[in-house]
Formats: C-alpha cells, structure tokens, sequence
C-alpha cells in the first residue's frame, strides 16, 4: 500500500516544539520532539517493554522516558537507562528515523536511514525569491485513502463541479486533456484559450477582459503535488509562448500523508508571482483556498464510502488517464521496493 523509502511530511515546523507530539504515518506511529540544540527527533512511538507510547511518557531533557516503568531514550533510539536492570538488554531500543526541515515542514524518511536522501524532497520554485509572494499554507485531515486525493490532483476535469464558486470557468467541463509521464510523477494539463477568468482568480488579475488559461496539475510518487494556474490576455498564451508580463501565475503545493488505509493527512501551502508581501493578499488566499479543499473534503470522503460499499465494479473514464498511469507505476515501485526488503541475505562464500 505504502512506498516507505520516501519522504513525507508529518508536520508544520512550528508544530514540533520541546514536548512530546505523537503523529501517525503509514500505519506507524511517531513521537516527535525537538531537543534543546533545536533539532527535531523522531522516534517510534512504543516502548520495547510493553509497548506504551512514549508519547504518553515525558521529556526529560532530550531523552524520553516511557511513563509505564521508567525505560528512557536518547534521540536516536538508543536506551540509555533501565531501572533495576544490571545492564540494558540489546533489545532495549527504538527505530529512529531520518528527519530535515525545509519550506517550513518536518518531513520524515520512513524507510531504509542509510536512503535517506535530502536532495530526493519535492523542490519547491521561487522559495526565497523575493518577488515572488507566499500563502504560508494549512492542514486538515481527510477521511480517505490517500490515492484518491492523488486522483483527485491529477483530475483539472473535476474543477468545473466541484468548484463552481471559485476555480472554475468556461472550457473547465469540456476541453481535453494532455498526460505526461515524467521520472519523478505524472503531469495533467491544458490550455484554454479565450475564455473568462475564474472566479477566485479574476480579483488578483492586472489585466481586465478574456484570459487564456492553462492548468498544470502534476503529482511525484508518492504523493506530491504542485497544480499551477496560469491566466494571460487572451491571444498571449499557449504551449511553449513566453509568459506575458501582466501574466498571473500561482503554484499550489501539496502534501498527502496517508495515515492509514482510510485516512490522510494533507499540507499544502501556495506560491504566487506577485504582492510579495501583501499579508491582506495572502490572507485572501489562505481563506479561499481552504474553502475550495473543504469542497474536495467533502466529495474525497464520500468516494471513500462509496468505494468501500460498491456493489457493482466502478468505471474508468479517458479523464482517468493520468491517475491510472500514476497509480500503475507506483505499484511497480511498491512491489520492487517489497521484493527488496523480503529478498534473502546474501550468503558469503569461503
């Protein structure tokens, strides 16, 4: 179900402070804390002894001490103290696990330390650019499967129902689509030209009248997204036409963290190509945007129930094309990863 060499976010940083934080990832649990070098640890969230979560424990310091009978733990998993006990058993530790922090998340490595890459975190365009302006983001839990939200990011075709109010627009119903499979994920997109701005666009646009649109909405395995809107006078746009300088571009970014089979946890933050420090821009955005999600919520969770009591097999569309292409490779990602893991030890020859 999970791709675990990867990384993914298990929190906003200013989230993580000098108390013990549980989360959950990929059906596991994780204790976060940051030590008092400001670093963030993150550990099993279970003693070796009886398996009580070291979240329920306390810091001591920078070490964690379960709360049942007193076992304590340094950052990397080590033990370093067990009442009564002579010596520490072997046995006696956690699973640490890589941790880095960048674009303001804590993202965590949930499989094999020594592949812990930093270079492999989704880059983000333009971060410390200083024309360019920042919607710190948000989060909220979704009740579904995390794929169906990377369905849902490689779907511009469900913009015209969904977002009536807000992201849509002529020619968001009918015209079609454009897949690319790429090395790190797969790309969704299409120009449509001619047409009126969308609703929550056309407030921020410097240029009045018809707008030629593209829609960019790309996910990496496992579970990231940037969807990029462009909007230019209409007659300026197309694939592979310079950006018009009245141009308005804006980069969504978002985080999927499946937290079980059923549940999800979703960060997301925006990048845009103007008002790089208009704090009322950015708070327009914050509150559009997260209405514009609560309209995904709401639709994600009940395609969740409808798939968990279908009766009958569900329909793929030609729409479909760019998350059955997704979904396909990141099974063959999981299934080698899978083999890997289980294959046997190579045995050394005397």
């Amino acid at each position: 179900m999970y791709l675990y060499n990867a990384w993914y976010v298990a929190a906003w940083d200013h989230e993580i402070g000098q108390a013990l934080t549980p989360v959950r990832m990929l059906d596991q649990p994780i204790v976060l804390y940051r030590t008092s070098a400001g670093k963030v640890a993150a550990l099993e969230d279970a003693c070796p002894h009886r398996k009580l979560p070291l979240s329920k424990g306390r810091l001591l310091g920078d070490q964690v001490e379960c709360g049942y009978h007193g076992l304590t733990f340094d950052a990397s998993g080590t033990c370093t103290r067990v009442p009564g006990a002579e010596r520490i058993p072997h046995r006696a530790c956690v699973r640490s696990y890589p941790v880095e922090e960048r674009y303001g998340l804590v993202w965590v490595w949930m499989g094999e330390a020594a592949l812990a890459d930093p270079a492999k975190i989704f880059h983000v365009d333009h971060w410390e650019d200083p024309t360019w302006g920042i919607n710190r983001g948000d989060a909220m839990t979704l009740k579904c499967n995390y794929l169906y939200m990377s369905d849902n990011l490689l779907d511009p075709s469900h913009v015209a129902w969904v977002h009536r109010s807000s992201f849509a627009g002529a020619g968001t119903d009918e015209v079609a689509l454009n897949t690319d499979v790429g090395e790190k994920g797969v790309t969704v997109w299409r120009w449509m030209m001619d047409t009126p701005p969308a609703p929550f666009y056309a407030q921020f646009l410097k240029f009045q009248g018809n707008c030629d649109r593209k829609q960019h909405y790309e996910v990496h395995w496992p579970s990231h997204a940037i969807i990029r809107a462009i909007f230019s006078p209409a007659g300026t746009g197309g694939e592979g036409q310079p950006l018009h300088r009245d141009s308005f571009v804006m980069d969504s970014y978002n985080f999927m963290t499946p937290v079980s089979a059923t549940e999800t946890r979703y960060y997301w933050f925006q990048m845009r190509n103007f008002a790089p420090k208009d704090a009322e821009v950015s708070a327009r955005f914050a509150t559009s945007v997260r209405g514009a999600f609560e309209e995904d919520r709401v639709v994600l969770e009940a395609v969740q129930e409808g798939m968990d009591a279908m009766l009958t097999p569900n329909l793929d569309l030609a729409i479909d094309l760019g998350p059955m292409r997704f979904r396909a490779r990141l099974r063959k990602m999981i299934e080698a990863e899978t083999a890997a893991r289980n294959a046997p030890a190579a045995t050394l020859v005397t």
